[in-house]
């Protein structure tokens, strides 16, 4: 097989067979802080949404300063779920910057209170 093994990890990735893209996201995340770089470059171009969830979440997995910005672009974007792995990988990197933005992001997002009748009713009895 010719290519690095970044290269056939993330083919394995874009397979259809759910076990061998599995294969490749396991290989990927053993790998994934020696190639942040190239990770990066990949989550800009990919537009398959699985695979741009995979890839963030692989860059929060490398726990790199080379990603916050891309976490912190997510975090600030559309997307729920890419929102959801930018916010994990912001939390692995766990730096002074990292948790800045991540009290200022809950300070303006508030968690959502479940509405009164969601709520099991008390028993007294």
């Amino acid at each position: 097989m010719v290519g690095s093994e970044f290269e056939r990890a993330l083919r394995l990735m874009r397979r259809h067979d759910p076990q061998l893209a599995e294969d490749g996201f396991q290989r990927l995340s053993e790998i994934a802080g020696a190639y942040v770089d190239q990770l990066i470059v990949e989550f800009g171009r990919e537009t398959d949404h699985r695979l741009r969830c995979w890839l963030l979440e692989l860059l929060g997995q490398a726990r790199s300063p080379r990603s916050f910005e891309v976490l912190v672009a997510q975090l600030q974007g559309e997307d729920e779920d890419l929102r959801d792995w930018a916010e994990r990988g912001l939390r692995l990197l766990d730096t002074k910057e990292s948790r800045r933005v991540l009290w200022q992001y809950e300070q303006n997002h508030p968690p959502v209170a479940a509405p009164a009748d969601a709520l099991p009713a008390a028993d007294f009895t």
